[in-house]
């Protein structure tokens, strides 16, 4: 299921999309929600600062990807929301949003399992953090998004969003792709990694 299957006609009617241009902010901690968010096109990063002013990455929301899902449930946005290329986002209304959610049972069940998909994904993610190696945690991530076959992994965006993702530099990332490579672990083709062998 897309992250946006449940999302029922009425809900969909009640959507509109506002442009950001590349550094601009959707919201900021602290402010009233709105409600949920959609990315139609762009990338929005969800960011917390901490005492020292250095930023905390939360999420990196790509086209298709929900966000601000907690805010539903909460008087107040817990980060912040920062386009970081031009983007288009779809804002799906609180009001009317919790109203449906609270009328129509299948439609709270249809939500309930995309959050607790996502709390799967997040718990993927904090595995792969738990691995020290950069090459293990690499391996890791290609296991898990490989196709049926355990063979192929579609790039959905540039190495270095993987990279966040996983923790790492994008320096790493991209030596430790380039030594998989070399080892015959792996092939590069454009938008894919094909994995070559096995390592147990």
């Amino acid at each position: 299921m897309r992250n946006i299957d449940w999302i029922s006609a009425n809900i969909a009617s009640s959507a509109a999309d506002r442009s950001l241009k590349a550094g601009q902010t959707l919201f900021r901690a602290g402010t009233r929600p709105a409600g949920l968010y959609e990315v139609v096109k762009g990338k929005v990063r969800l960011v917390r600062l901490d005492r020292s002013g250095r930023e905390a990455i939360l999420q990196v929301a790509g086209p298709g990807d929900l966000f601000a899902e907690a805010s539903l449930f909460s008087s107040a946005y817990h980060c912040d929301a920062i386009a970081t290329t031009d983007t288009v986002v779809r804002l799906y209304p609180k009001s009317i949003l919790v109203a449906e959610l609270e009328r129509d049972p299948k439609l709270l069940l249809a939500f309930s399992a995309m959050l607790a998909g996502q709390v799967m994904t997040l718990r993927t993610r904090l595995e792969q953090r738990n691995i020290h190696s950069a090459r293990e945690r690499v391996r890791h991530y290609l296991t898990v998004n490989a196709d049926a076959n355990g063979r192929t992994v579609t790039r959905r965006g540039p190495l270095k969003d993987i990279a966040a993702e996983l923790g790492l530099t994008h320096e790493a990332l991209y030596r430790t792709l380039a030594d998989m490579a070399a080892d015959g672990e792996i092939e590069r083709t454009k938008g894919m990694i094909r994995i070559l062998k096995k390592v147990v």
